[in-house]
């Protein structure tokens, strides 16, 4: 008994001890205890993502002992965050007066890589207790020819009670680079009581005058006008259309044979033993449609998961909860991707299964190192670590693939049964010939158009916050955006579908999901407009970066739409044909 009162009393010391004991994981300190202020990356101002350790540059440490620091999660190893400790000794509560922390040999090495700094306008970034803080490294002179480099850092830290709430830094004391002379880096702290909560201490670094501007208001409510009335526009033409087909079909269907081959049929009745045949190219289809509602799925869950725990005020989250539960979710993949295989009568389920678990993996594998590679021959901090790709692999091999069989098998028994209310002729019908504007590939072009007309002004508000200096925190408009989306391309893609069938097209599954699509090669032609007139990004690697995210951005949009666009179509179609009587 006096044992077990022992054991209990150690585990309460123990316990009380890490009360007690704070740090930047805790966000709780004593006075006195040490703050670590670390240095992440450095790289030119236009180029956001072209980023560099910050001690590749001739930076001098300071004296304190070293620490290291590891990446916490995916997220952190994939974006680039390379912290290293500063050797700044700072202690919660403690005033220091300017203090000299190190010395720099300015070498003609030294002083040239200093210059090419200052020309490209390279900025810096430093955390403490997780709160990011940017600094220019210097400044070109009125002469052009002159160069000159901050060499005094002044961090004002506000706290309340035991937790840090506020940090600002300001560079000061200018120093001219000139070869062969020396470099003296000080810095100073100061302490100041706040009264801002814990809560509320990242609401400075977000930008409510650009976020929550009268426009973006504007085309979030221009955008819902937009459903509300194309939902209307597309309810009362089709149900007016529709009406006149269903009376014209039952005319017919009161005719006797030698009439009806008299009369003069068209329109969509007259492909129902077509209309349901399985796509062309099963496989691929199957898999992106499935891949199409992993995606939505995950997109609604992060976007949620973000309202929820404002996730965008740590380093790496969001990309960590997007890897997590992208993997987590793999199932749905499956069984939608599955279950339709099974409905078009396909045979080879294994491969199908496959596909659908790496499609969109490999897409962002290959995209990755592509660009992994010239980021090792930048020596950029945006570099992916040989760790972090085995990890993401991993993953890929022992959680997604095994996930999305599950999804396979439980889609093939639960919903693989074919539940097509016409039956499939045996011999395809021949498509007939039709206007150029009922083509396929004409309807696919147009598409696109108003999806993403209903979303073009929220992707200025994207790209802003990813590829220049904004963090995006409005992710409640980002779901409405979401909603809106989806419905518009629902609405647009039923108007298409109806078209095409109409003209006696039975070719609407690739055609229904194709022209949905379409709405990301707007996107991509928008991110081309939004590099050349909207940013100063200059330089192979930034640019590759750019075009190849884009790109694979601009695919998952589509594939996410297209499956919209498919979904609608098909409880279209299927609606329409189960309303006529067929012979």
């Amino acid at each position: 008994m006096a044992s077990r009162r022992n054991h209990l009393l150690f585990l309460f010391i123990i316990l009380s001890l890490e009360a007690i004991t704070g740090d930047e994981h805790t966000h709780k300190y004593d006075d006195g205890e040490e703050v670590v202020l670390w240095m992440n990356t450095v790289g030119p101002y236009h180029n956001r993502q072209e980023t560099y350790t910050y001690f590749s540059l001739p930076f001098c440490k300071g004296t304190k002992k070293d620490i290291s620091h590891y990446h916490e999660t995916l997220g952190e190893a994939i974006q680039g965050v390379e912290l290293d400790f500063s050797g700044i000794d700072i202690s919660f509560k403690v005033n220091v007066p300017q203090l000299e922390y190190c010395t720099l040999d300015l070498s003609q090495d030294n002083h040239d890589a200093l210059v090419y700094a200052v020309k490209n306008h390279y900025w810096y970034q430093m955390y403490i207790d997780d709160l990011p803080i940017w600094g220019i490294v210097g400044e070109i002179g009125e002469s052009k020819d002159e160069f000159y480099i901050w060499t005094h850092k002044k961090l004002d830290i506000a706290y309340n009670g035991y937790q840090i709430v506020d940090v600002s830094l300001t560079s000061e004391s200018k120093a001219k680079l000139v070869p062969n002379s020396k470099l003296s880096f000080t810095y100073e702290v100061k302490w100041t009581e706040s009264k801002t909560p814990f809560e509320k201490r990242y609401e400075k670094y977000l930008d409510p005058s650009f976020f929550q501007h009268r426009i973006h208001w504007f085309s979030i409510f221009n955008s819902f006008m937009m459903v509300i009335f194309l939902v209307g526009l597309v309810s009362m033409i089709l149900m007016r259309t529709l009406r006149k087909d269903y009376a014209r079909y039952s005319k017919d269907d009161d005719l006797d044979d030698m009439e009806r081959d008299l009369g003069d049929e068209y329109g969509w009745k007259q492909v129902h033993g077509d209309v349901f045949r399985p796509a062309s190219h099963r496989v691929m289809f199957t898999s992106l449609i499935g891949t199409g509602y992993h995606l939505s799925s995950v997109a609604a869950f992060v976007i949620m998961f973000t309202i929820m725990g404002d996730l965008y005020t740590t380093r790496g989250s969001i990309l960590s909860t997007t890897i997590f539960v992208y993997a987590a979710t793999a199932p749905v993949n499956g069984f939608m991707g599955g279950s339709l295989y099974a409905r078009q009568g396909g045979r080879q389920w294994i491969k199908q299964m496959v596909l659908s678990a790496v499609l969109f993996p490999l897409l962002v594998c290959g995209t990755a190192f592509m660009i992994n590679f010239i980021a090792i021959y930048y020596h950029a901090s945006r570099a992916i670590p040989f760790a972090t790709m085995v990890a993401v692999t991993s993953i890929v091999i022992f959680v997604i693939l095994p996930l999305t069989l599950v999804g396979t098998v439980l889609g093939r028994n639960l919903y693989g049964a074919p539940n097509v209310p016409c039956r499939v002729n045996t011999v395809p019908r021949p498509i007939p010939e039709k206007k150029w504007f009922m083509e396929p590939l004409v309807i696919i072009i147009l598409g696109g158009v108003l999806p993403f007309g209903s979303i073009f002004i929220e992707m200025y508000f994207i790209f802003t916050s990813f590829w220049a200096y904004k963090i995006y925190y409005v992710f409640g408009f980002m779901f409405l955006v979401f909603v809106i989306l989806a419905i518009v391309t629902v609405c647009v893609t039923i108007v298409c579908t109806y078209f095409l069938l109409n003209a006696e097209d039975y070719r609407w599954q690739w055609t229904a999901f194709l022209s949905a699509a379409s709405t990301a090669g707007y996107v991509y032609l928008y991110s081309l407009y939004y590099f050349f007139f909207k940013t100063k990004m200059y330089g192979l690697f930034q640019t590759t970066f750019y075009f190849g995210y884009m790109a694979l951005f601009s695919i998952g949009l589509g594939i996410m739409c297209g499956t919209f666009g498919y979904a609608g179509a098909s409880a279209f179609v299927k609606k329409i044909y189960s309303t006529v009587k067929i012979d």
